[in-house]
């Protein structure tokens, strides 16, 4: 069941229904105290209780702009999330959130409770009974008591220490000048952050910046100078952002936590609470911020009951992070942040606008080249350089050569067969052992103005030089590997929906290479040098990220001891596949030549 569906998404009034719709479902989930939402019977790292106050508290980031908007659409939702603020920090009652420890998942869970204490605090916070302010404010004041990461998390320190200041209340203001400082160390240049320990992904939009922003609003008469120092840093980082998105509003899918979907966007939303347009105009900023809301609101992301599901285009448990439970998909609700500006706001008075980046954007902060095709229908991301050994699944979220909007990316059930691990826009190599190697970590990297390159081991004594280059729709790969033995090699294509048990219309499988021509895109992979035979893998379902079911274009090549090249050119195309397909431009031919 799709709650929002019928909703334009378009006027304050669509957005503001839209959340109500969101939330609504989650209500008969409430406890009786209505502290507690047990939203799923999966888990996560942190114990089932911790995460029904997650799923209680994500709520909020949809509640808190609606109250500080004056959304009278918000009232029902409040009263019901009210009573359960008031008896989740109440020590004395059956529903109490308990005592925090280092590290703890609450700590992430208190983040919008300081936002509404920053944008709203005559209700969220002064509102309340004497007791309840008081024991909100002892429950918040336990972040200051333990350590957590040294990343993202620090933010949610900031936010809390900033309302507890904005309401004339006890705070840490060592832990705030700590955790700014921290932040500063996390800047590298041109808008880009990276978080802990060196990952570029949407941890800088929809963390630092998002929280940044929100800071910005909040802090610009007493912190001035912070305030405009993360202005400045936004509206440098929002046309870079901006190249992620094609026309219809899909993002790319790229790194951990895509199954906050939504949240994609809300850099956008959290700009315009900033009164900030990044240099693009309020129609822009609309555009982007809408567009990526719409298109997620047609995915079949629901469960049957109309909660948001765990997964990316549909549900699926195989790409989550150990620290999705049922309820954190709500994460996404940060995008109606928008709904804290009245009407009159530029924001929602401008028409949305069309925008279309550079047709090719080198991105080095990110670890991204970043092209689209003429009719900005498809972006692609070509990736080197970017490491995330601490997550689920990081080869595949971080290090594959190229990620789309269009085709997504795949998630390894396992390494054992080319079925299992579903090796899209990867070059998988095996030993003859049990499992095959893909990239994971680069020894040295560099993104250029027009091509990546890198120098990776799938082994320890084996040496793998890759460069990759972006012809349109096309793009070559070209890898030397040097290796003391025989390895076997499988490059993957795209890989695209499979509609029937059947192979897909208009498959084709030559000497040279494979491809699938469908009417909703094609995915082909071309042998230039050194492959043995195509084939068209029929990966494990529930692998990829934007269909339960796929093909795969696939080469094959035998490695002998030694120095070996192989080249291949790769398509990934929206539309006019087939002509595409047939008409290689002139680039690729040409590597056929190669010496």
């Amino acid at each position: 069941m799709n709650p929002t569906k019928n909703n334009p998404l378009r006027s304050r009034a669509d957005i503001a229904r839209a959340a109500v719709q969101l939330l609504t479902p989650l209500i008969p989930r409430m406890s009786e105290g209505g502290a507690l939402i047990h939203a799923g019977d999966t888990g996560a790292t942190y114990p089932d209780r911790v995460a029904q106050m997650e799923a209680f508290s994500r709520a909020l980031w949809g509640i808190v702009p609606m109250l500080a908007g004056k959304c009278a659409e918000v009232e029902p939702l409040w009263t019901l999330w009210r009573k359960g603020l008031q008896n989740g920090v109440d020590p004395s009652h059956p529903e109490y959130w308990g005592e925090i420890v280092p590290f703890d998942q609450r700590m992430v869970e208190m983040a919008v409770m300081g936002i509404g204490m920053c944008l709203v605090p005559e209700r969220f916070f002064r509102d309340l009974p004497d007791a309840a302010q008081q024991n909100l404010h002892r429950w918040l004041s336990q972040i200051n008591d333990h350590e957590m990461p040294t990343n993202n998390w620090v933010f949610f320190r900031i936010l809390v220490n900033t309302g507890f200041l904005l309401n004339d209340l006890p705070y840490s203001q060592r832990r705030l000048a700590e955790d700014l400082a921290l932040v500063e160390a996390h800047y590298e240049d041109n808008g880009w952050y990276f978080d802990y320990p060196a990952q570029r992904d949407y941890y800088t939009p929809w963390g630092y910046h998002y929280y940044s922003l929100v800071y910005a609003k909040a802090m610009k008469a007493l912190d001035p100078e912070t305030a405009e120092k993360f202005l400045a840093r936004s509206r440098a980082f929002t046309p870079q952002f901006a190249a992620y998105f094609d026309c219809d509003g899909n993002a790319l899918p790229y790194g951990r936590s895509l199954t906050y979907r939504f949240a994609q966007g809300s850099f956008f939303a959290a700009l315009a609470l900033a009164d900030e347009d990044g240099g693009m105009g309020f129609g822009v900023v609309k555009g982007l911020c809408l567009s990526n809301l719409r298109t997620w609101c047609k995915k079949p992301i629901f469960t049957p009951d109309g909660l948001l599901s765990i997964g990316y285009g549909y549900p699926n448990l195989n790409m989550a992070e150990g620290y999705n439970a049922p309820g954190s998909p709500y994460w996404g609700m940060k995008t109606f942040i928008m709904l804290a500006l009245p009407e009159s706001h530029p924001f929602w008075q401008a028409e949305e606008t069309g925008h279309t980046p550079p047709s090719t954007l080198a991105a080095p902060h990110a670890g991204l080249l970043i092209t689209r095709d003429k009719g900005n229908r498809h972006v692609q991301a070509f990736a080197a350089g970017n490491h995330a050994p601490t997550h689920e699944h990081g080869d595949a979220k971080y290090e594959k050569f190229s990620y789309s909007t269009v085709f997504g990316f795949s998630i390894a059930r396992s390494m054992r067969s080319l079925e299992e691990g579903a090796f899209d826009s990867m070059l998988a190599l095996t030993d003859g052992s049990a499992s095959w190697r893909v990239r994971f970590g680069c020894e040295a990297s560099a993104i250029h103005p027009d091509s990546v390159a890198c120098t990776w081991k799938p082994f320890p004594d084996v040496t793998v030089h890759t460069e990759v280059y972006p012809h349109g729709d096309w793009h070559i790969r070209l890898h030397t590997i040097t290796t003391p033995r025989p390895l076997t090699a499988a490059e993957g294509g795209y890989a695209i929906l499979r509609e029937t048990d059947d192979i897909a219309p208009e498959t084709a499988i030559a000497g040279g290479g494979a491809v699938v021509l469908a009417p909703w895109g094609t995915s082909g992979i071309l042998a230039l040098r050194g492959y043995d035979r195509p084939e068209l893998i029929k990966p494990q379902p529930n692998t990829n990220l934007m269909h339960s079911r796929t093909l795969l274009p696939t080469l094959h090549a035998a490695i002998p001891p030694g120095t070996t090249t192989l080249a291949c050119a790769v398509l990934g195309a929206a539309t006019d596949g087939k002509v595409k397909w047939a008409h290689p431009p002139k680039e690729v031919r040409n590597y056929v030549y190669m010496g």
